[in-house]
C-alpha cells in the first residue's frame, strides 16, 4: 500500500488543481459578461440622452445590448453543459 501512496497523492493533487480551476474560469467569464452587459446598458442610456429614445444610435445600442445578453446566455449554457 505504501508504494501506491505517491501515485494516489499525485492523482488527488491533479484532481483538486484542475477540478477547482474550471469553476474559477466560469466565474471569471461571468464577471466579464456582467461588465460587458453593464457597459452596453450604459451606452444605450447615453445614446438615448444624446440622440433620443427612437434614434438610429439608440437602436444600434439596443442591438448591441441584446447581443451582449445573448452571448452571456450562450456562455452560461455552455459552462453548465460541460459540468
Amino acid at each position: 500500500m505504501k508504494q501506491n501512496t505517491p501515485v494516489l497523492a499525485i492523482i488527488l493533487a491533479a484532481f483538486f488543481l484542475f477540478g477547482s480551476a474550471l469553476p474559477a474560469r466560469a466565474l471569471d467569464r461571468d464577471d466579464k459578461c456582467e461588465r460587458r452587459v453593464h457597459r452596453a446598458e450604459e451606452n444605450l442610456e447615453r445614446a438615448i440622452r444624446r440622440h433620443g429614445e427612437h434614434s438610429r444610435q439608440a437602436e444600434q445600442r439596443r442591438h448591441q445590448l441584446e447581443e451582449a445578453r445573448e452571448r452571456c446566455h450562450r456562455d452560461h449554457d455552455r459552462d453548465h453543459d460541460h459540468h
